[in-house]
C-alpha cells in the first residue's frame, strides 16, 4: 500500500510541473533552502554525487536565476551557494501547485477519513523528521 501511495503522489507532483527545473535540481533546491551557504562538497556530500556533477547542476540553476554563488567569508577559494528571490519564489509556487493537487483528491474523502489521514501524516513527519536529524548527526560525528 505504502508503494502504491507513493507512486499516485509522484504523479499528483509530476502533474503539478517541476519545469525548468528536473528532479536533481529540484533536490538541489530543496537542500539549499534548508542549508544556505553550504559549499559545493557539502552538497555533493548531502545528493551523494560528485562535486563536478553537483557543479554542473548549480550551473544550470544559477543560468536560469535560482541559485546564486558568493565568495566566502572565510576562504576567498570558496564559493557559498545561495537561493536567489527567483529560486525561493519558484519552490512557493511549486509547493502551491502540489497542495492545490492534493486538496482536489482529498476534497473527494470523506471528513473522518481526511482526518485520520492527517494525523497519520502528522506522525510520519515527525518520524521521518527524527529519523533524518540522527542521521544528520551521525554523519557529522563520523565525518
Amino acid at each position: 500500500m505504502t508503494s502504491e501511495a507513493s507512486e499516485l503522489l509522484e504523479i499528483l507532483w509530476g502533474r503539478a510541473s517541476t519545469a525548468p527545473v528536473s528532479a536533481s535540481q529540484l533536490r538541489v533546491l530543496f537542500i539549499l533552502e534548508h542549508s544556505e551557504g553550504i559549499n559545493l562538497r557539502t552538497l555533493a556530500d548531502a545528493l551523494g554525487s560528485t562535486p563536478p556533477s553537483t557543479s554542473r547542476l548549480c550551473d544550470r540553476l544559477q543560468a536560469v536565476g535560482f541559485v546564486e554563488r558568493r565568495p566566502s567569508a572565510i576562504s576567498r577559494r570558496e564559493l557559498r551557494l545561495f537561493l536567489s528571490r527567483r529560486g525561493r519564489s519558484f519552490l512557493s509556487e511549486l509547493r502551491v501547485r502540489r497542495e492545490r493537487a492534493l486538496e482536489s483528491v482529498l476534497a473527494q474523502m470523506p471528513a473522518a477519513q481526511r482526518t485520520a489521514l492527517l494525523q497519520g501524516l502528522e506522525a510520519f513527519c515527525a518520524a521521518a523528521a527524527t529519523q533524518i536529524h540522527e542521521a544528520d548527526e551521525l554523519d557529522v560525528r563520523t565525518a
